[in-house]
Order: C-alpha cells, then sequence, then structure tokens
C-alpha cells in the first residue's frame, strides 16, 4: 500500500542503550516514516546518539513526563501536516517491524486511533502479576465507560489519525496518558480499534515500575479519569 505522510513520535529519558537499536529498525521497517525523538531532560546522550541516526530531535529542558513529551511530538505533527503519527517506546518493547500494521489498520479501518494490544493473542509476553491485574481492571473500566471493548489501555504503541493529532497537540493527559487518552478521544467522539501486536523485553535500560509503584498508577488512573468525565467532553473544533 501507499502509505500516508507518517511521523513516528518516540518519547525518551535516557534511552542511550536503545535508542539507536529502535531508530535503526523504524528505518527498515518502516522507511516512508520521520522519526522524531522527544529527548525528555536526558542526562546522557539519547539526544546526540539520536541525532547522529538521522532522527528530528526535539531537546526538552529538563524531563516533563511521558504526557507533556508526547504531546510535544503531536504538536510537531500537527505544525508538519502529518497524516498519521505512531508513538513507539525509546526501550524496544514496541516493534518497529508492527508499525506497517498499526498504520495500514488505521488506513483501511478508518479508525482514528488504533492501540497495539499485548493481550488480544497469546504472543509470550509475560506482565508481572500485580501489573496484570490492574490492567484487567482498568480495561474493564474503560469498556464500561466507552461501550467498547478493550484489552491493553495502557499500551503506549499505537497510531493516530490527522483528527486524533490535532486534538492531542491541543488537550492531552499528562499524568497517566495512555488509558485517559483511550476515554478522552472517546468522549470526543473519535473511533478507536485494537490490534493484536507483539511486545519485547526491553532492550535496555531498566524500568522504574515496582509493584508498588504499579498499584498506585492503577488507583490514581482511575481517579483521573472519573475527575475527567466531570469535565465537559471536548471537542474537535476547539470549542
Amino acid at each position: 500500500m501507499t502509505y500516508p505522510k507518517t511521523l513516528v513520535i518516540i518519547p525518551a529519558f535516557n534511552e542511550e542503550a536503545s535508542i539507536a537499536y529502535v531508530i535503526g529498525l523504524i528505518h527498515q521497517h518502516a522507511p516512508w516514516a520521520d522519526i522524531a525523538v522527544i529527548n525528555d531532560g536526558s542526562s546522557d546522550a539519547t539526544g546526540a546518539i539520536a541525532e547522529a541516526c538521522g532522527a528530528f530531535v526535539l531537546h526538552l529542558p529538563h524531563n516533563v513526563g511521558i504526557g507533556a513529551a508526547v504531546q510535544t511530538g503531536f504538536m510537531f505533527a500537527d505544525q508538519r501536516g502529518y497524516a498519521v503519527t505512531v508513538q513507539n517506546d525509546g526501550d524496544g518493547q514496541h516493534d518497529p517491524r508492527e508499525i506497517p500494521l498499526l498504520v495500514g489498520h488505521l488506513v483501511e479501518s478508518g479508525a482514528d486511533l488504533v492501540i497495539g494490544s499485548r493481550y488480544i493473542e497469546d504472543r509470550g509476553y509475560v506482565t508481572p502479576v500485580s501489573r496484570r491485574v490492574g490492567i484487567i481492571l482498568l480495561a474493564k473500566v474503560i469498556s464500561r465507560i466507552t461501550g467498547q471493548p478493550f484489552t491493553d489501555p495502557t499500551s503506549g504503541f499505537r497510531a493516530s489519525g490527522r483528527r486524533t493529532i490535532q486534538l492531542c497537540a491541543r488537550i492531552y493527559p499528562h499524568d497517566y496518558p495512555e488509558p485517559e487518552a483511550v476515554v478522552l478521544l472517546h468522549r470526543a467522539g473519535l473511533r478507536l480499534s485494537e490490534i493484536p501486536v507483539t511486545m519485547n523485553p526491553r532492550y535496555g535500560g531498566t524500568s522504574s515500575i515496582t509493584p508498588l509503584k504499579s498499584g498506585m498508577y492503577m488507583f490514581k488512573v482511575l481517579l483521573a479519569i472519573f475527575i475527567g468525565l466531570l469535565r465537559r467532553a471536548p471537542s474537535l473544533d476547539g470549542t
């Protein structure tokens, strides 16, 4: 197929061990796409390595967190007129070989957002028990709110169409962006979809998520979602 103008957004904080590997795979498996690395206040060589690999690099002055970093990518994509964005982590867990699947499904289905789910099919990805229980609970709550089944609302491996780009450049959750964004986009009347993908172990670095942090995350994100439901639904035209 002929792919639309695509930007791969990589939020990255101290990912010098894996960023070149990830960019190389994207160049190999999605050569039509541009790459924007959002260097989220890294104290290592993440930004310099990404620049050497040919990516656009947006250097944030300090660590602002995943939500603000991803929104920076959406703003860049909106200003540059990209039709599609793909969010891809910089640690190697998201497989760039599957970027064509996400973009292809986005185009063919007419969806505004396609989420790559670890749990539609069993492909061997092992989630710690505490996190898996939290994700199941979160998926059930979001499925009930939206009236649409979701299995992996915390997945950050997702493709967005033009309407999603424009809305997320203007409004995007900062604290718990992935699950909150699912509810936000649904309330804005956008079309959402999930497809199965394969997730890998981290290529480099270490995760900061502990069982305690995982439990607190689930509590806080549910609270944030319920508070968000009290606000007026977002509109595509900005009114």
